[in-house]
């Protein structure tokens, strides 16, 4: 058995010490940092901690086809970041299932040297504690919002934004937010919200177009917007025989129509539809 020295008996000590402090506290508990490239972000009892992902995607980017320029300004911006250069926090917003999440999972298997943190919209609040605890840590970090949404009086969009503006913390140029959602602002929008549909009764707000602002505020904190769209016919087919071909199967004429009706029945052409389709197409096959 190999000895401990006493100043590794030392280290770990103070390490045992902040984690008790930080559960007593209500901080966050210190994860082994070595032990994965991705966490998400929990809360245990009165503390935070981050929960290892052992298992990563394996998508790279030459997976996700037919959104090349959306792609493009992803990997740029994060080119950027990964090598310590000025980058702007992203919003990818658009059509669902098209490759928002994807891009950002690709990204870890691009760049090995960033790691991720995956933030539920209901722990935002915690962003501050969070942003402050990686200050002290040299690696870059992609934190990420998956599904990103509002709804009216939720606070904690607010938490976000003091970190999309940036804070105080030496390291907040080592952490980047990517956001994903279907709503390109974030926040409900409602007829009642344009001043050329909104009546003139007595509850009105004396200022309606502040409300505006705020709702819209959030969304320009992002510094790259990239948005998404359904894809076409042939696109959603190109796609489906790329996942076929992962499958070990070769698109064919009855392979084709069924892959339309596919999307047909769900009512929507996506990359994520193709997949569906594509494994379940596998499966009958006993591939």
């Amino acid at each position: 058995m190999d000895l401990i020295s006493p100043a590794d008996l030392l280290e770990r000590c103070v390490q045992l010490l902040e984690r008790i402090y930080a559960r007593q506290a209500g901080g966050l508990l210190e994860p082994d940092w070595g032990a994965a490239r991705a966490w998400r972000l929990r809360r245990l009892g009165t503390a935070l901690q981050l929960q290892p992902i052992q298992q990563l995607a394996p998508l790279r980017f030459a997976d996700l086809l037919e959104i090349e320029p959306q792609k493009a300004r992803f990997q740029r911006n994060l080119a950027q970041f990964a090598a310590g250069r000025p980058a702007n926090h992203v919003l990818l917003s658009g059509a669902r299932g098209c490759g928002k999440s994807s891009l950002v999972k690709a990204a870890l298997n691009e760049w090995p040297e960033l790691r991720l943190i995956e933030v539920d919209k209901d722990d935002l609040h915690e962003l501050p504690l969070l942003t402050e605890a990686l200050a002290r840590r040299p690696e870059r970090f992609l934190v990420f919002c998956d599904d990103l949404s509002f709804e009216a009086g939720e606070g904690g969009y607010k938490a976000l934004k003091s970190v999309l503006d940036g804070t105080v913390a030496a390291g907040s140029e080592r952490l980047l937010v990517v956001a994903t959602s279907n709503r390109r602002h974030l926040m409900p929008e409602q007829m009642k919200d344009n001043l050329e549909a909104r009546g003139r009764g007595p509850d009105g707000e004396i200022h309606p177009g502040e409300a505006v602002e705020e709702k819209i505020s959030l969304s320009e904190r992002f510094g790259l917007w990239v948005s998404f769209y359904p894809f076409s016919q042939d696109e959603y087919l190109t796609i489906c025989a790329q996942w076929l071909q992962g499958f070990g199967l070769t698109m064919s004429d009855e392979l084709r129509a069924q892959a339309l009706v596919w999307a047909l029945e769900r009512g929507s052409r996506s990359g994520r539809v193709a997949y569906q389709f594509a494994r379940d197409a596998a499966g009958r096959s006993n591939v």
